[in-house]
């Protein structure tokens, strides 16, 4: 059943994928507003289609701009991160010359970045004129994923070149909030240890095997943790920066993963904010 599952998954996840990249470019071409919410829409798909139940834990903050550090985990991340609310990424530039998922990346929006003098320059630049549209990005600080287990440590040049672009914009203020993502459920049974590198994409593993695998799987529950908004002119430097939002996102992930979620007070919310126990099964 499990093969039977994962290759039913396989041809209703290309099929999605197909008709969305056609209907993506298509509001971009036409200067729509919705081509920056449909991508939200179609992660919210594959979500339901893969099984992928999201408990988000605080709330995404209201006000624009916002720029979102997390940890990461697998390519899972992307669709649960990206149903949440329309938002970008930003990538190394070597993904947007990957088959279909590079495609996928340019159908968020993605910032990509050269890690060349001139590429840097060239990111700072891009993500600046996101922040001053009143955009929401996503920074993956640790520069690689993890096996799951836990947070590694932030990259200071990663959160140089988001602090660079925060000055580039020339905004009154750029809220910067943490986020923790952990895998915690497999069919509502708790993910130990050695079960959670399963869902992580890591070190020297090929995708596609890796993505069939996690189709043969089930239905997974993953926690979506957020910390309270900093601004970004609140720390003196790129490494206060890491060193705050790293030790924040290191709690967030070890009380989902390993104990009792911290409480956090959320906000009023807009209509692009959730509930805290937003499942992306049920939107």
């Amino acid at each position: 059943m499990t093969v039977l599952r994962a290759l039913v998954l396989v041809i209703s996840l290309t099929l999605v994928t197909a008709v969305g990249i056609v209907i993506q470019f298509a509001l971009a071409g036409l200067g729509l507003p919705a081509a920056r919410s449909f991508p939200m829409r179609y992660h919210r798909t594959v979500c339901r289609l893969i099984g992928l139940r999201i408990d988000l834990r605080g709330a995404i903050r209201e006000a624009r701009p916002l720029l979102i550090v997390s940890n990461h985990v697998s390519w899972l991340d992307i669709p649960v991160i990206g149903s949440l609310v329309p938002l970008s990424f930003v990538a190394k530039q070597e993904v947007a010359r990957w088959p279909v998922f590079g495609l996928l990346a340019r159908m968020q929006r993605s910032v990509f970045i050269d890690r060349s003098r001139r590429g840097t320059h060239e990111a700072n630049h891009a993500l600046a004129q996101r922040l001053m549209a009143g955009e929401v990005i996503v920074l993956f600080a640790e520069g690689t994923s993890s096996d799951g287990n836990r947070v590694l440590p932030f990259k200071t040049p990663i959160l140089g070149a988001a602090e660079r672009a925060v000055r580039e914009s020339h905004l009154a203020e750029v809220a910067v909030q943490p986020m923790a993502i952990a895998y915690t459920r497999r069919h509502g049974l708790p993910i130990d240890r050695a079960g959670r590198p399963s869902y992580a994409w890591y070190g020297e593993m090929d995708l596609l095997p890796h993505i069939w695998g996690v189709l043969t799987h089930g239905p997974i529950d993953v926690s979506v943790a957020l910390g309270p908004v900093h601004p970004a002119t609140e720390f003196a430097d790129r490494k206060a920066l890491a060193r705050a939002l790293e030790a924040e996102v290191r709690r967030m992930f070890t009380a989902e993963v390993y104990g009792t979620p911290p409480r956090t007070e959320t906000k009023a919310r807009g209509k692009e904010d959730l509930a805290p126990a937003y499942r992306a099964g049920r939107a």
